[in-house]
Formats: structure tokens, C-alpha cells, sequence
């Protein structure tokens, strides 16, 4: 009887510590402990881990919880937080499911290349493995060699483990916008002047660019695309301010509409050769799938808006209202 009470009381007390929070010691003003989990590690060596990273534990109560648990060998090595709160039943739970601490970035509709770069370089716990490489070999290493990267990856936001590498989110976004385009471009309309998934992305990149109010997106598009049908200049200031790179100084003059360019839609007529920004999955359809307009022109409101003319006398009066104010 002494036996079995005994055998109670303390199977009694090991359910107790298994649901009991375990005592953290946190660096200050952290609110969590970092337990990173190398692969090849063994129980016992995780329980070691969990106990340097400020588990307040002995440890070699968490080497026989991980062991008699049966579970042991399922723990997936990863970067995890441990939380105020969290028991060794929890722990071992976290461990086994690969419940690792996930960190998020944006890469914005609209950015550039260069943008997506240091936005990757400001990344919390991003590994920075690209920041040395210039765009060619980055794109080497994505298997595109050749590939302007310039509006290859698609704008969403994207999560990862801390300690990802930033090429490999790099190739996410890449497939995601590989996937994307291909809808995208199943979706065309029959009277479209773009010839292919090439041209459409470079179209989306400029309506992107212009697009100041949603409900306009579409209309924009139209416009271009009768530009390209008719082979009239598109005549888009972002490709130009794309086209003369750091010489922009945020002022674009008349001289600069002048200087003839790859970029330069005043100077040369279709499309530029890659696109200038990354363009969202609206845009994307308001290249492929643009609105029945007959205007050629179109010009801000000054509220986001645009304003759409068929003729160039609408055009101009349109010019006259918004922007010299007469």
C-alpha cells in the first residue's frame, strides 16, 4: 500500500509539472525566449538547448519527459519562441510540429527591384545571402540567367522561420508571380495587342505605375492598349523616370522627355524592354483584360483620379482644368 501511494504520488506529481508553466529567465526587455533547434540534434541535446535558452527546468527532467514521451525523435530542428506560460507538455507539442517562430515581410505593389533588395537587407532575422550578389547572378541562382529581374516577383507578403535565407524568399516570390502571369495571361482578351506573357507584364508594370485610384485601373489599361494597337507613343512619364535611374532627382523636365532612352516612351514607340516595377494581380488583369474605351488620353484629377479623352482636344482642355488650372 506504501508502494502503490507512493508510485501515486508521484505519477501525481510528474502529470502536475508536465501542465505546470515552466519559469522563464528572459533578457531584458525581451518577452520571449529564442530556442533555436540544430538539425541532427538529439533529445537529450534539445532539452539542453531548451534549458540554455532560460527554461528554468532541470534538465534532466526534460531529458526523461522527451525520452518516455515517445516522441523524441519527432522534434524538427527550427527557431522557436518559448512564451510565458508554456509547460514541457506544451514544449514538446511546439517541438514535434515544427511550430516555428514565424516573421512576415511585404514586398509592396509598385516597388522596384531595388526597393524589394533593401526592403530583404531590413528583414528581421532575414539572412541576407543575396546582399553581395549582383542582380545577374541573383538571378542565376533563381534559374533565370539572362532575366531582367525587374518586376519578376510578385507583391504579397510573404512569412518565414527566422534564419531563412532571402534567396529563397526571393524564389517564392518569383514562382508566385510565374504562376500569376500564366493566369493572367489564360485570361486575355481576344483583341489584345500584346503578343505575349512578356508583354503583359511589362504593360502591367506601367499601369501599376500610373494607376492612382482602383476603379481607374482597368480604363488605363485600355488606353495603352489602343496606344499599342494603333503604334501611337505611349507616352508614360514612369518609364522614363525609370529610365534615368539615380539621375532622377524627383523633378521631371522637359529636357528628361527629351532624353532618348531604351525607357523612353516619348522617344520610341511600344513597349520598353522590361518592365519598371512589380505589378500586382489587378494590374496584371487590366493588361490582359482591359476596359472597352476608345480614349487615348488621360490625365489626374489631382485626387487620385483620372481624367479620360478620346481626342486630343479633350485631352487638352482636360490638361487645362487639372493642371494649369484654367
Amino acid at each position: 500500500m506504501l508502494l502503490f501511494a507512493a508510485v501515486l504520488a508521484l505519477s501525481g506529481a510528474a502529470l502536475w509539472w508536465l501542465h505546470e508553466p515552466m519559469p522563464l529567465r528572459l533578457q531584458p526587455g525581451s518577452l520571449v525566449a529564442d530556442l533555436e533547434i540544430e538539425y541532427g540534434t538529439t533529445a537529450n541535446g534539445v532539452a539542453e538547448a531548451v534549458v540554455a535558452s532560460g527554461a528554468d527546468v532541470p534538465v534532466l527532467l526534460l531529458q526523461t519527459w522527451f525520452r518516455f514521451s515517445g516522441q523524441a525523435r519527432l522534434i524538427k530542428a527550427g527557431s522557436y519562441e518559448l512564451l510565458p506560460g508554456t509547460s514541457p507538455r506544451k514544449l514538446l507539442s511546439m517541438l514535434v510540429r515544427g511550430e516555428e517562430t514565424l516573421k512576415n515581410i511585404t514586398l509592396v505593389e509598385g516597388w522596384t527591384f531595388r526597393q524589394v533588395r533593401d526592403a530583404l537587407q531590413k528583414a528581421e532575422q532575414l539572412m541576407p545571402d543575396t546582399v553581395a550578389l549582383s542582380p545577374e547572378i541573383i538571378m542565376e541562382k533563381l534559374g533565370k540567367p539572362g532575366i531582367h529581374p525587374e518586376g519578376r516577383f510578385f507583391p504579397d507578403t510573404y512569412t518565414y522561420a527566422k534564419g531563412s535565407s532571402d534567396l529563397a524568399l526571393l524564389r517564392r516570390a518569383a514562382r508566385a508571380m510565374d504562376r500569376r502571369l500564366d493566369a493572367a495571361w489564360s485570361l486575355r482578351s481576344a483583341d489584345t495587342p500584346l503578343k505575349s506573357p512578356e508583354q503583359a507584364l511589362i504593360l502591367a508594370s506601367i499601369v501599376e505605375k500610373e494607376t492612382g485610384k482602383t476603379s481607374d485601373r482597368a480604363q488605363i489599361g485600355g488606353v495603352f492598349s489602343n496606344r499599342l494597337r494603333i503604334g501611337m507613343p505611349l507616352q508614360t512619364d514612369p518609364t522614363v523616370i525609370y529610365g534615368l535611374g539615380v539621375q532622377f532627382d524627383g523633378n521631371l523636365r522637359k529636357r528628361d522627355l527629351q532624353l532618348d532612352t531604351p525607357y523612353n516612351t516619348y522617344t520610341r514607340t511600344g513597349l520598353p524592354p522590361t518592365p519598371i516595377a512589380m505589378p500586382g494581380k489587378a494590374a496584371l488583369l487590366a493588361a490582359v483584360q482591359p476596359a472597352p474605351t476608345k480614349a487615348l488620353y488621360f490625365v489626374s484629377r489631382g485626387d487620385g483620379s483620372s481624367e479620360f479623352s478620346d481626342n486630343l482636344d479633350g485631352h487638352n482642355r482636360a490638361v487645362n482644368k487639372y493642371i494649369r488650372g484654367r
